[in-house]
């Protein structure tokens, strides 16, 4: 099912089309959530609860219920260290900042918040949660990142990291989910909560250097100076979000010869180009929301964006414009392991079981064990903290890897680190990345990657979320026998809610989505346009027959 494009992608819409922010922070201090409605109760997906206020799905009443949730979590889990808190530029980011000091301030919670009550990004809560807690044998310390990531200006989103400064697993969030929607479901009786006033004046409220500590750090994991010395014309859009001020901050204490071409921050992004259905998105791998800094592709060296939260990366160079996000995957690990060469020659590569296969080839050639492991960047969090993996990706425009000497940088994703060495690859080998993209492809082979969606109930879901390759029982794809048919990721055997099958020269994988009526199919061909059609057109048919398959045993039962 291709994406019908608006014709309204790519441009800036009419102001009458904008979010009424009053009207949105009105919805989110009056709106009553009912937690017998499955869509207005907390939900935690794979980057915590999101919703909007207009909806019943993310208001005053959801957030004092989490950090309700957060703190009974801590107190079971003997977290006695402090809360390090960041909020993006969402509308609702700061409303639900209020909410949750309240909450936090009551408890007996050190939270740790922007010395200049600014914006921070979920990379600089990762790093900071992780800086206090080395060497430490108790009193760790957390996180939360208020944050709806990409997603529309209406949007708000609240997550959770743990001590080891990554997204918390299913475990937890399944827990701080229970107890938030039991809270929901008592009218909030067991929440404490003291007035905002007198929160911020507690002595549980403190104030951190957020901006400083990360960008001092910088040049352990990028290298900073070789970017300064070459005088790589770097150009940045924050795209509005809690990076700007890390991207000024970056630019006076390393002397690096960058612009930031839009440094304007305003709920409603009036200023972004519309995303393919014609609504704004702040996603810096869609060639819609990026359709200015694409523009300006010639008067840089490189280019780079960020998402609202700077968790993802947008790279954009004079040979390729942007970049597909595993193309630039690609081209970051070949250089880390080809040309860097700093870390332990037993670092392994993690990467998702929908990310290109070109990471397969690269990692191959250079001789290095890859991780494949299901979609999610927690799955990446115990490599990265024990230096095994030297670096995680996903085919979503997000990854990490460490520092320069082998140990851990951040368990979460950090789109400022990936924007660098874009400049550091520029720089260094005096090739932008989409150049030395096209080096790999013309020595490994060039790949043909989409992710398409279909219809799909969500009885036809749970059947592609367990389906077996004996169910799916096809021997042949586009021509093609079939080498594997997996269900589970290789890279630790966990299963990933849905099925990948896999010749010599192409893939597809198909899993259900969590939030619409429709499944995802991921496919990739070596050899052509045409063999990646029959290989969509090929799963799109077999997985429709195991839906009728199933439907067939339903009725007969």
């Amino acid at each position: 099912m291709p994406r019908q494009v608006s014709p309204l992608a790519g441009k800036t819409i009419e102001p009458t089309m904008l979010v009424d922010v009053p009207r949105l922070v009105t919805a989110y201090f009056t709106g009553k959530p009912d937690p017998m409605l499955a869509s207005q109760r907390v939900a935690f997906g794979t980057s915590g609860h999101r919703g909007s206020a207009f909806d019943n799905a993310f208001n005053e009443a959801h957030i004092l219920a989490i950090s309700q949730a957060i703190c009974q979590h801590r107190s079971q889990t003997g977290i006695t260290g402090p809360l390090f808190i960041g909020i993006d530029t969402h509308a609702l980011s700061q409303p639900a900042l209020a909410s949750a000091l309240e909450v936090f301030s009551a408890n007996g919670v050190d939270a740790m918040i922007d010395e200049h009550d600014g914006y921070t990004p979920t990379p600089a809560v990762s790093h900071a949660i992780l800086c206090y807690n080395k060497d430490r044998k108790s009193g760790f310390a957390d996180g939360v990142v208020i944050t709806p990531s990409h997603n529309p200006p209406e949007d708000g989103g609240f997550k959770y990291n743990p001590p080891n400064g990554g997204p918390a697993d299913t475990g937890i969030t399944a827990g701080i989910e229970r107890a938030a929607n039991a809270l929901l479901e008592a009218n909030l009786h067991g929440v404490r909560r003291i007035p905002l006033d007198g929160a911020r004046k507690s002595p549980n409220v403190h104030r951190h250097d957020y901006v400083g500590s990360y960008v001092a750090d910088l040049a352990n994991v990028v290298d900073m100076e070789a970017i300064r010395a070459s005088g790589v014309k770097i150009g940045i859009d924050p795209l509005g979000g809690a990076s700007l001020r890390y991207w000024q901050a970056i630019i006076e204490a390393h002397g690096i010869a960058a612009t930031i071409v839009n440094d304007a921050v305003d709920p409603t992004f009036r200023f972004m180009p519309a995303d393919w259905d014609g609504r704004i998105r702040m996603d810096c791998s869609s060639p819609h929301a990026m359709a200015r800094l694409i523009t300006m592709r010639d008067e840089f060296d490189v280019a780079l964006a960020n998402d609202t939260d700077a968790d993802r990366h947008g790279i954009v160079t004079r040979s390729s414009g942007l970049m597909n996000p595993n193309h630039y995957l690609a081209a970051a690990i070949a250089y880390l392991l080809g040309e860097r060469r700093e870390w332990s020659s037993e670092c392994a590569i993690g990467k998702t079981v929908v990310s290109s296969g070109i990471i397969d080839r690269v990692v191959k050639k250079l001789g290095r064990k890859l991780v494949e492991v299901p979609v999610g960047f927690k799955w990446f969090v115990d490599g990265l903290i024990d230096g095994t993996l030297g670096f995680g990706g996903e085919e979503s425009a997000g990854a990490a890897f460490l520092r320069r000497n082998g140990s851990v940088w951040t368990t979460d994703k950090d789109g400022l680190i990936l924007g660098l060495l874009a400049a550091e690859i520029t720089a260094k080998t005096k090739r932008d990345p989409g150049e030395a993209y096209d080096r790999l492809t013309g020595e490994l082979g060039v790949p043909f990657y989409e992710r398409i969606d279909a219809p799909a109930t969500a009885e036809q879901k749970e059947v592609l979320k367990t389906l077996s390759p004996d169910q799916i029982g096809m021997t042949e794809l586009a021509g093609e026998p079939i080498r594997a048919s997996l269900t589970s990721a290789p890279g630790n055997g966990v299963a990933f809610g849905g099925i990948k099958v896999i010749t010599d020269s192409g893939w597809f994988a198909a899993r259900p989505s969590g939030t619409e009526e429709v499944y995802k199919i991921y496919s990739e061909s070596f050899r052509s346009e045409a063999h990646l059609q029959q290989i969509q057109q090929e799963a799109q048919d077999n997985i429709t027959r195991v839906f009728e398959g199933a439907k067939a045993r339903s009725s007969k039962a």
